[in-house]
């Protein structure tokens, strides 16, 4: 009994059935059910009428064996992600030009309230099972899923009483320089014994300097650097089973991300292509880090008077640190003056009931209804000051929901729910700070509690319209918060009140798609058009004299095609592709109308990304990928996107004990500056180039 209830688990956790190296053909011409666990009731792949993606551990594996850049990893696996900034920071990496809720087995790791664009550098991806990812925007997890969901399903104990993995990867740019050489090691155990589960599992990564095509030192980014860091994850997880129904589990994981002294930047010179690039130095105070501990109390039961019930209670202790900027003077004691640098402080406690019932009037109706619970505290103090940048600003949520599933024919089913948010804020008063005097503050601010409700919808048809081939059409509401920190602090007015704020009013994002699936036994397709409007959205400019980003509140408009298919030559070749293309505009007069073409700071290039899987014999496999970025202009004259395009390839060999892969990133060696330094920021200080060629060997032994 023991065994097929886990069996079950595993059954209903199962990823996309397509291994990433070898994939078998498809024996008859139907739609493979996945259940996706970030959707609230659970359902699977071919009831939902969104497009939704599950990245399996395959596929994690083998971008990594290429790049151990998340940011890298998540723009090549999905579509309408923006490329990769290569930096510790995300800012601009958006996700159907809006900002996706980042989570780790449904907990938020999303920081909206002083967004710290570091909310994807939360957990080693050796630590993750699969991403789900929805598209779109959505209230099934309350705040921040504006562009879409993103969901990082961690490991979990493979059946038998003690399994063992271990892993070593070296890397080095193509020059093999000392300083742009790393390595990694990871290590888990996992098993099962009686009716207990367990897990640990650890890793360590060092990372040196980045060299671009030119073989020129990339540039050092004052908000924090993957490159010339060291980060550290340690997950542990435990489950016991109370009976054959029920299931209660605990999973800890904490991570911790700290870059490395010895190089400071040296601006370029964008009007004349000259990139920001580094050199050995010591920089003023200490280096930017993340440290970020999650935890996760999960319990379930199967069959609760015949109905599903889940309970989850976390938390998450979120800690970013910023290197030091020009800005925030104060004297070191012995006449001379230094600068302070900021810290981002988010505390999350949080809860979530679920409940679902299937099978209701003759099997044709299932319901799902819950309650989430949230609240999260941030603020933004200076490191060596202790001056309080942003006040400590506290979050409450309370949001009950229904969601409901009917079928209406055998081919064509409903899905339909509403959602309630109910939020409140409390601010102290405070004062701001003036950024080039450490003895004066600016304003003065009246603190208050603001509160603020909405109620959200959404509904989607799924129409079967053969057995390899179904169309469905959705209409959801998303709700986000603007960035409160950075209002609060930018405020230089006197005689303000939060209360009366219209700036930080919620983010209500409408989304509306249509399209199609199809599969037919060696082939697979899926096409969808989308449109994403909110009346009150926030468009981000940074201003050069105070060195921060202001955010607009503004009407924006962003519609999008999405193609994706892939073709099963025969059992040993894959290839896939997909093409992107979004737009955005936003109302900056204020008259109602959108006008203003909206940057690379909030939408991607159209891209194209091609793949092709091949496995030579039973040892030997292969996978080359290649991403074509397009160029394209924007309404800003000082920003203009050239263009690029990046080959990366990865070939493996199962040895008689273990496997070693061998990964190139950027292939050809292209020498270009990224989608970020060309189409988001016009700046010397900013005009970074991408990585170079760069070689990765690893190996991996399961015992």
């Amino acid at each position: 009994m023991l065994l097929s209830r886990r069996i079950g688990l595993s059954l209903s956790l199962l990823p996309l059935a397509a291994p990433t190296l070898v994939l078998a053909e498809t024996d008859a011409n139907t739609l493979s059910p996945v259940t996706v666990t970030a959707t609230r009731a659970q359902t699977t792949t071919d009831e939902t009428p969104q497009k939704v993606l599950i990245i399996s551990r395959d596929e994690i594996e083998q971008q990594l064996a290429i790049s151990q850049d998340p940011g890298q990893v998540l723009s090549n696996l999905i579509p309408s992600y923006s490329p990769s900034r290569q930096k510790l920071s995300n800012a601009g990496e958006s996700f159907r030009g809006r900002s996706p809720l980042f989570m780790i087995d449904g907990v938020p790791q999303s920081n909206p309230l002083r967004d710290s664009a570091r909310d994807s550098y939360t957990i080693d991806l050796s630590m993750v099972e699969r991403i789900e990812v929805i598209y779109g925007a959505s209230a099934e997890h309350g705040l921040g899923a504006t562009g879409g969901i993103i969901n990082f399903v961690t490991r979990r104990a493979d059946a038998g009483t003690l399994n063992q993995s271990v892993g070593i990867s070296l890397n080095s740019d193509d020059d093999f320089d000392t300083d742009g050489q790393g390595h990694k090691i990871h290590y888990r155990v996992d098993g099962q014994h009686g009716d207990w589960d367990y897990l640990l599992a650890g890793s360590q990564q060092k990372r040196g300097v980045f060299y671009d095509g030119n073989d020129e030192l990339v540039g050092i980014a004052y908000p924090g650097e993957l490159q010339n860091s060291t980060s550290y994850d340690l997950m542990g997880r435990i489950g016991y089973w109370l009976d054959d129904n029920q299931n209660i589990e605990l999973m800890l994981n904490h991570f911790e991300l700290e870059g490395e002294e010895g190089y400071v930047p040296v601006a370029g010179d964008r009007d004349n292509g000259i990139p920001t690039t580094a050199r050995k130095g010591q920089q003023d105070g200490n280096p930017g880090y993340n440290d970020v501990t999650t935890a996760n109390l999960s319990y379930s039961h199967a069959n609760w008077f015949n109905n599903k019930v889940d309970v989850q209670l976390y938390t998450q202790r979120f800690r970013a640190q910023f290197a030091t900027t020009p800005f925030f003077p104060y004297p070191d004691g012995s006449g001379g003056t230094r600068y302070d640098q900021t810290r981002n402080q988010s505390d999350k406690v949080g809860a979530k009931f679920t409940l679902t019932r299937n099978g209701l009037l003759n099997n044709r109706l299932g319901l799902t209804t819950g309650l989430d619970l949230l609240q999260d505290e941030t603020q933004q103090d200076l490191v060596h000051t202790g001056r309080t940048y942003v006040p400590e600003t506290q979050y409450r949520n309370y949001a009950p929901f229904l969601q409901g599933r009917y079928t209406m024919t055998d081919k064509l089913n409903l899905n339909a729910g509403v959602r309630y948010e109910y939020a409140k804020l409390n601010v102290d008063t405070y004062s701001t700070i003036d950024r080039s005097n450490v003895t004066q503050d600016n304003v003065v601010v009246q603190g208050g509690s603001p509160d603020f409700n909405e109620t959200l919808y959404n509904a989607g048809l799924v129409y079967q319209l053969t057995g390899w081939a179904q169309l469905y059409a959705t209409y959801s509401e998303g709700f986000g918060m603007p960035d409160v920190g950075r209002v609060l602090r930018g405020i230089s007015t006197p005689g303000q009140n939060v209360d009366t704020l219209l700036q930080i009013q919620p983010i209500v994002t409408d989304n509306r798609e249509i399209g199609g699936r199809f599969n037919w036994e060696r082939y697979g397709f899926e096409l969808s058009y989308y449109e994403s409007d909110s009346d009150l959205g926030e468009r981000l400019t940074f201003n050069s004299a105070t060195g921060t980003w202001e955010g607009s509140r503004e009407r924006t408009e962003i519609q999008g095609v999405e193609l994706s298919g892939h073709v099963q030559i025969h059992a040993a070749h894959r290839v896939k592709m997909s093409y992107t293309h979004e737009q955005g505009e936003s109302d900056t007069t204020g008259n109602g109308v959108v006008d203003t073409e909206l940057n690379g700071l909030s939408v991607a290039p159209d891209t194209l990304q091609l793949g092709w899987d091949a496995a030579w014999n039973s040892k030997l496999a292969s996978h080359l990928q290649a991403s074509h970025f397009f160029s394209r202009g924007f309404d800003d004259p000082d920003l203009d996107f050239d263009g690029y395009t990046l080959v990366d390839a990865m070939i493996s060999y199962q040895l008689p004990a273990g496997q070693i892969d061998l990964g190139i990133e950027n292939l050809t060696d292209e020498d270009y500056f990224t989608y970020y330094s060309q189409a988001a920021r016009a700046s010397d200080d900013y005009n970074f180039k991408g990585r170079g060629r760069t070689y990765t060997v690893g190996y991996n032994l399961d015992f």
